[in-house]
């Protein structure tokens, strides 16, 4: 996103539909199905990534097939985005699985769960080969749920925010009114912080009223729009709170069901090239925006000290085992991801070489 962005209209969110919403001459004529994707983003990199998601299934259906894509809160709440794709109400929704976690904390674990010491990368592969697809139909069964979902667009994992002060011990985030969610907030709230679940539009407002100490949202694009900048010169990267997220696609199952072959297969592999075209795209913008916080802006950028996140390690042991007592699903999915990250990061913690010590070679 530009600089020349109107952060107002960015924070309020729009109601119209993007450019790759727009109708094909097919769709015009009336001779195509359109599918109406409520995206859970009121504009910035993320609503892009909806468009793009939609573009590719526009153009790879000729017009045959076209998703139209409406901004956070056009028809429903983002709180009320997938009860409306299970009635119909919404055709579908793009969003993540933390937003409705509240009905299954299972939920959770399908992007922001525990580190297995593998990133959104091998926790992709998981869902598409190691069996998480099937785990998490079976979870939409159990909650009577009338949607099929798709999952694509690996993050990088997100930074643990921005604060008032340098953090270097975790001692120093004992009692901070933070925002995050999903079973980060569990976990924070296991190191002693003070938990509130906002969208992301409220953040920056939040922390300049003072409502909340500390944040994340997710990447340093969608930090810089939202203006944390203006709020906070003291920012960290790195953290085990939520390292492997990515995008849930929903789409009402009877609906689903009703389109050809033909269109369905595109759905699926329009959201199998999202995970390389977001992958690409998303960190070089992250990482232009990272050198503007700190070159423009005056952003003191630290690496979260590693004493940090091996206190979030052990919240994290603390919570997954508390829930897992309670909730025999989630520890079958859970032991899923471990025998499959076990397998999985033992061969590439083998085979990969320190990249680092590459860079640092050239760069450092």
């Amino acid at each position: 996103m530009k600089d020349t962005v109107n952060r107002r209209n960015f924070l309020r969110g729009s109601a119209v539909a993007g450019a790759a919403a727009l109708a094909t001459p097919a769709i015009a004529d009336g001779h195509g199905t359109t599918l109406k994707m409520q995206a859970a983003w009121g504009g910035g990199i993320f609503l892009e990534n909806a468009q793009s998601f939609a573009a590719r299934v526009n153009e790879m259906s000729g017009g045959s097939l076209t998703i139209e894509v409406l901004s956070v809160d056009a028809v429903v709440k983002t709180s009320q985005m997938q009860d409306a794709v299970h009635r119909g109400v919404l055709d579908a929704a793009h969003y993540v699985p933390a937003y409705w976690y509240g009905k299954s904390k299972a939920a959770s674990l399908f992007g922001t769960g525990p580190c297995f010491g593998w990133s959104s990368q091998e926790v992709l592969g998981w869902v598409h080969a190691g069996g998480g697809q099937e785990l998490f139909d079976e979870l939409m069964d159990t909650l009577r749920l009338n949607v099929v979902s798709f999952f694509n667009s690996p993050m990088p994992a997100q930074p643990l925010g921005w604060f008032q002060e340098q953090i270097t011990d975790a001692s120093q985030m004992d009692g901070l009114k933070y925002r995050t969610v999903g079973l980060a907030a569990d976990v924070l709230l296991e190191m002693g912080m003070s938990v509130v679940q906002l969208p992301g539009g409220e953040i920056q407002p939040a922390m300049k009223s003072g409502l909340i100490d500390a944040a994340e949202f997710n990447n340093p694009t969608s930090d810089r729009d939202f203006g944390m900048q203006d709020v906070s010169k003291h920012y960290h990267l790195a953290s085990y709170h939520q390292s492997q997220e990515f995008f849930e696609v929903t789409i009402n199952k009877d609906k689903f069901n009703a389109l050809s072959d033909e269109h369905k297969a595109i759905i699926k592999n329009a959201s199998m090239a999202e995970n390389s075209g977001f992958y690409w795209g998303n960190t070089k913008r992250y990482s232009d925006d990272l050198l503007k916080l700190q070159e423009s802006d005056g952003v003191n950028v630290y690496r979260t000290p590693d004493s940090v996140m091996a206190a979030q390690l052990e919240a994290w042991d603390k919570v997954t085992a508390r829930i897992a007592g309670d909730d025999p699903f989630f520890a079958k999915v859970m032991e899923s991801q471990k025998a499959y990250a076990k397998d999985v990061m033992n061969y590439l913690n083998l085979n990969q070489p320190d990249y680092k010590l590459a860079y640092n070679h050239y760069f450092g």
